[in-house]
């Protein structure tokens, strides 16, 4: 990315170039040495074998890609889907977090279970009987299964997008996709890191030390909330570009779908769609309040948009549980993975789903409080 010598002033002026490591003749032939070169290679907390280098462009041949100062454009092009791909990056980091997890939890052996010793053979009972060890393992479970859910909802109105023949079906997935596409980004990788530090605390002080891997995956993870666009730069860009934006239109879409489905829910499957029905009354309400405060103080989209943010994200995984609650009623007397979906979507609907409360008290703050201060009293 740089700017022409004519360019006009800021990021309207960015084109996009390629500089070659080595010239290439008329023929194909490899020619001299550009002059470009690595400065330096960043010391950095995770991701290690990726480098992050600083590099010197002097006098180096670039050519242009595309038309003079549309370089932004095209950039943007390329970081939509890069912002979905960093999201799968931290829902996988919580998923290889639990996977070993789980291992330890059950081969680790330490005092006995509440009520009473369940492995009377052995000096101790795997810590997997512990309700807290089983708190942060269920937690990190119904995150991760939620996330895969709704990186593949996504996935799918990506496809429409792209290959539907319906055009409305087409423009419909497409304006979903740029609702959803920071709600992944940010929501996945906050969870993932949230995910990750649980299972890193399920393994005590091994979970600490290098050797036992989870120290790596939370120093790896860590990154994800943000490059390719701070998750804060992608709260905003929900609220304000996608919601004020549109004014509602993109998220009642969304709303629309959710409502359909809870409209159509029977009774064996309430227990799941009233909680939802709730959640999702409560965005609706937040979002139209948020809309409205827009209108008065810009404050108050930076002042809601991360907690916004997440409520979005706790409904969407909401969805996305009672969607798998829907395809496993009915079978889990017969089949143990369908039996192992519909405790973990209880566990979400009884102890993560909650938090939505929490977070639409501090988004109806307002951004009052957060201008009590002045700078130099920080």
């Amino acid at each position: 990315m740089a700017k022409l010598p004519d360019a006009p002033p800021g990021p309207k002026g960015i084109s996009l170039f390629l500089v070659p490591k080595f010239m290439v003749g008329d023929d194909g032939s490899l020619g001299e040495r550009n002059t470009v070169s690595c400065g330096s290679i960043e010391h950095k907390m995770g991701i290690q074998a990726s480098a992050t280098c600083v590099m010197n462009f002097d006098d180096a041949t670039g050519y242009l890609i595309g038309e003079p100062n549309k370089g932004l454009a095209a950039m943007f092009t390329m970081m939509n889907y890069e912002r979905l791909g960093v999201g799968i990056q931290g829902l996988a980091s919580g998923v290889r977090s639990y996977q070993s997890a789980v291992e330890y939890a059950l081969d680790r052996l330490q005092s006995r279970a509440p009520t009473g010793a369940q492995n009377k053979d052995k000096a101790a009972d795997p810590i997997i009987v512990h309700p807290d060890v089983r708190r942060m393992l269920l937690t990190m479970k119904a995150f991760n299964e939620g996330g895969r859910a709704f990186s593949s909802y996504v996935a799918l109105q990506l496809d429409i997008a792209k290959f539907s023949e319906d055009d409305a079906a087409r423009k419909r997935a497409d304006d979903l996709v740029a609702l959803l596409t920071p709600v992944a980004k940010a929501f996945l990788s906050d969870i993932g890191l949230e995910t990750t530090v649980h299972g890193q605390q399920v393994f005590g002080g091994h979970g600490y030390i290098r050797e036992w891997g989870q120290e790596q995956l939370v120093r790896d993870v860590r990154i994800t909330q943000i490059y390719e666009g701070t998750n804060g730069i992608q709260a905003l860009d929900l609220v304000g570009r996608k919601i004020v934006g549109s004014n509602g239109a993109f998220y009642q879409l969304f709303s629309d779908e959710v409502r359909q489905f809870i409209n159509g829910a029977d009774g064996a499957l309430n227990e799941f769609a009233q909680p939802l029905a709730k959640a999702l009354n409560m965005l609706d309400e937040l979002t139209g309040w948020v809309l409205d405060r827009s209108r008065g103080n810009p404050n108050e989209i930076g002042a809601a948009s991360v907690e916004y943010l997440h409520l979005f994200g706790y409904t969407a995984y909401a969805y996305m549980w009672a969607m798998m609650a829907k395809a496993a009623l009915g079978k889990e007397q017969q089949e143990e993975f369908y039996a192992s979906k519909l405790g973990t979507a209880r566990f979400y609907f009884a102890r993560l789903l909650p938090r939505i409360h929490s977070l639409d008290a501090s988004v109806r703050a307002g951004s009052d409080s957060l201008y009590l201060l002045k700078a130099s009293q920080f």
